[in-house]
């Protein structure tokens, strides 16, 4: 059935009932009915025209409850026309919030224009919409109350370029909520992260040094206990970095390009890390040290690692682990890279135990935490019934 048979059918009581129906009840429940044949039917110009005059008579409707069915009922739908998308979005909250949250109709120029005229809870609605431009997320963190600047933080579908990350911490310094949202983002940019770093205390200090990319000198700094209560892990630091060339040279020139770091971030599977350290102490191009590991055969690898000036004692256990992460595979599961360096560490320790106390220490925690993180993700994915891939990280 079209929508314009439907017209044919609709009986003069329904018209009444939409037009000049007595209660608001009434016309809402005509109007409900009208705007899901509209949201799905394949519409005729002729059809779209007569829609459109629909939806124009129940967006000037007296009732509250009529226009929050229509806004409610349209909300998903490129078939609310924009002129009357505008005209809810200026509407009381209960109407304009599903449209100015979820109504397809609206470009970036017209979310901006918005964000720079509604209220902060309708802003706080722009916020939370599934994907927020760059363009748009700088109006917002520029010109936006707190309450939307803290919603668009907490949003993964926002993207903040590096222009809306700054603007927001120099409008609110002291906004705790609003930086505790920064830093559970999947992604900051490290010069953001160093900010943060002196903004942000306690639970939220611990989580931006050990979940971001922390700019290659601050993260050795903050290692160093030039912070009192830090618990920065370099050997972690060293798979978030996204340039590793640069971090393991910054390392070296501090005297922090250890062959205890070496041997952990190896035995944690961190072999990006391995292979850059090992070139740095060396002299060795990185493509060249590769092939010394992976492809030379066992007098390769000792002849890197002496040119590196590594202790000889320690070369067994390099020979067992890059073993080790040869025959390992990536499972494919939720958080796999968990579960791999779990058995990494597992391996290893089981194939070589001179290693030393420290270094043994440390393997051991984290031998704990991986194995933690894999049973919660066995949790999650006995409860969900998901699998999402994810690469192991060099």
């Amino acid at each position: 059935m079209t929508l314009q048979s439907l017209r044919l059918e609709l009986s003069e009581a329904d018209i009444h009932r939409l037009i000049k129906g007595q209660t608001g009840e009434e016309r809402a429940s005509v109007a409900h009915r009208l705007c899901r044949r509209i949201a799905v039917d394949v519409l005729s110009d002729q059809e779209r025209q007569y829609a459109d005059e629909i939806i124009a008579i129940l967006a000037e409707d007296t009732a509250e409850l009529v226009r929050r069915t229509l806004a409610q009922t349209l909300r998903n739908s490129p078939r609310l026309p924009k002129e009357t998308a505008f005209k809810l979005a200026r509407d009381v909250e209960s109407v304009a919030l599903p449209v100015l949250e979820s109504s397809p109709v609206f470009s970036d120029e017209d979310l901006i224009e918005l964000v720079l005229a509604v209220t902060a809870v309708k802003q706080v609605a722009i916020a939370s919409r599934a994907a927020v431009s760059p363009s748009v997320s700088e109006v917002i963190c520029e010109h936006a109350e707190a309450s939307a600047v803290e919603r668009l933080a907490k949003n993964l579908g926002a993207e903040l370029s590096d222009k809306a990350f700054e603007t927001t911490l120099e409008r609110f310094p002291e906004a705790a909520a609003i930086h505790h949202s920064l830093v559970l983002r999947e992604h900051i940019p490290p010069h953001i992260t160093e900010k943060l770093v002196f903004m942000v205390s306690g639970q939220a200090f611990d989580m931006l040094i050990n979940r971001h990319e922390l700019p290659a000198q601050l993260a050795i700094d903050l290692a160093a206990g030039a912070r009192e209560r830090t618990t920065l892990d370099l050997v972690e630091q060293a798979g978030q970095t996204t340039d590793l060339p640069r971090f393991v040279s910054e390392l070296s020139l501090n005297g922090r390009l250890t062959q205890s770091l070496i041997v952990r971030a190896l035995c944690v599977g961190h072999m990006g890390f391995v292979e850059h350290a090992l070139a740095e102490l060396s002299g060795v191009p990185r493509e060249r040290v590769w092939l010394m590991v992976h492809d030379a055969g066992p007098l390769g690898l000792q002849a890197v690692f002496d040119r590196a000036g590594l202790h000889r004692k320690l070369l067994p256990a390099f020979r067992a682990a890059v073993a080790v992460y040869h025959e390992l595979e990536i499972d494919g599961g939720l958080h796999d890279r968990a579960r791999f360096r779990m058995r990494m560490i597992e391996r290893v320790l089981t194939q070589f135990q001179a290693i030393p106390k420290d270094d043994l220490d440390y393997l051991l925690e984290k031998l704990d935490a991986y194995a933690d993180e894999a049973t919660l993700t066995e949790d999650l994915l006995a409860g969900a019934g998901a699998v999402t891939r994810l690469p192991v990280g060099g």
